[in-house]
């Protein structure tokens, strides 16, 4: 499998290589335009997204990708970032071979310092200061060195500069501190009436699991990519033992069918979540809602400490 690296801010995972329609072409050039694109979609042809099954998943700037079949201008890739359990190595999925450059022996991801954006978005620029893209949350990049309150970072295709404060350095990836339950809470709150996007991972929209998956891998946990897998990670919880930052998930049939919805439990009977198209992402009650009778499990994915015991 050949290794391969993200080459614009946010590569969209379409389900075949012919999923992408006329109204997509934004979303799958390079330069993307992902938030033309999404200006252009209207209620229906975003809820085509899922309906049709057309997208299965993002990927950000500059992450690892593995391409394992190529059907014309496309590459059949898995992400090994996002565990599921379609397929052990990696969430699997379509893109386009424009969006993606060949990673060179010297990415030496994930062994070396990092720099993880930690702003909403923020703007990536040449060491002229030159805008070239913005950057969704939680995108990661190699670290090169600090001066002058900006960060310069490796590229896929050479050396960049993004500004201190929207950015943290870490020494690795596996040195990411580990947030607990307000944390995470915390981490969620600043994307309220963001547009819910299925199959989004990105700033730019987020399904609900998805939602989970990127607030949890900002507190240093990774959990499974979709609701259904992540409804069996973690440490199941009772329901009258819940906690702020635990995730709530919901089943058809009042709680009894399938897995279809997952939020951040907010504390106080209120759950934090990304809901369905044409919705933003809020903080809600539970009380006198279809969630109430929905709701099946519980699990905490997050390390407890002893402040909060």
């Amino acid at each position: 499998m050949d290794r391969w690296l993200v080459n614009v801010p946010v590569m969209t995972v379409w389900t075949s290589y012919d999923s992408a329609r006329e109204i997509d072409m934004e979303a799958v050039s390079n330069p993307v335009q992902i938030e033309s694109w999404l200006d252009g979609l209207t209620y229906k042809t975003r809820l085509d997204l899922f309906e049709q099954n057309l997208i299965q998943t993002q990927v950000l700037y500059g992450h690892e990708v593995k391409i394992i079949g190529v059907k014309k201008d496309w590459a059949k890739i898995i992400i090994p970032e996002q565990p599921t359990s379609k397929d052990e190595r990696g969430y699997p999925g379509w893109v386009p071979m424009c969006q993606l450059v060949e990673c060179s022996k010297s990415w030496r991801f994930p062994d070396c310092p990092i720099v993880v954006v930690t702003s909403p978005k923020a703007n990536l620029s040449t060491e002229a200061n030159q805008f070239l893209m913005e950057l969704s949350f939680q995108t990661t990049l190699p670290f090169l060195n600090e001066h002058d309150g900006m960060v310069f970072v490796k590229t896929p295709v050479g050396t960049a500069v993004l500004d201190l404060e929207d950015v943290v350095v870490f020494d690795s990836s596996t040195s990411i501190s580990k947030g607990n339950g307000c944390d995470i809470v915390s981490t969620g709150e600043q994307f309220l009436y963001l547009p819910y996007l299925w199959g989004g991972v990105s700033s730019y929209g987020y399904d609900c699991s998805g939602f989970c998956y990127t607030i949890f891998k900002a507190n240093g946990y990774v959990i499974p990519r979709d609701a259904r897998d992540q409804a069996n990670f973690g440490t199941k919880i009772n329901l009258s033992e819940i906690k702020p930052g635990d995730l709530l998930f919901f089943a058809h049939e009042e709680g009894k069918g399938r897995i279809h919805h997952v939020g951040i439990y907010y504390g106080n009977g209120r759950m934090l979540h990304s809901p369905r198209t044409g919705m933003t992402i809020e903080i809600i009650s539970l009380k006198g809602t279809v969630y109430e009778h929905e709701l099946c499990v519980a699990r905490r994915c997050w390390v407890e400490t002893e402040t909060e015991s």
